[in-house]
């Protein structure tokens, strides 16, 4: 799932009806496994919104926005739900396990 502003809204009652439903919920942001879905992987909104400040800096210090670089994400998170896959009968490998930024217990 993408992350936009009506899903986000939602993302509490679209995970519960993921489950229900039987499906494996994955998003680009950690707020929806948060909310329940089983994993997430997508660039940190945290670092994102970091280096917007600096290009907005540079902005008002007399730079030339059509000047600056465009520039992508460095910085990913993986986020995984065991609470979820447990609901959904998955068995999450070690491996992933081991390389996640969070788990859900």
């Amino acid at each position: 799932m993408t992350d936009d502003a009506i899903f986000t809204t939602h993302r509490k009652e679209i995970a519960e009806l993921a489950v229900k439903r039987q499906l494996a919920f994955i998003s680009t942001t950690r707020e929806f496994v948060n909310a329940g879905g089983l994993l997430s992987y997508g660039p940190n909104t945290a670092d994102l919104y970091r280096r917007a400040a600096t290009h907005i800096d540079k902005v008002l210090k007399g730079a030339r926005p059509g000047d600056l670089p465009v520039e992508q994400p460095t910085k990913f998170e993986l986020a995984i739900n065991l609470k979820t896959a447990k609901a959904l009968g998955i068995s999450v490998p070690a491996a992933l396990l081991a390389r996640a930024d969070e788990v859900i217990e």
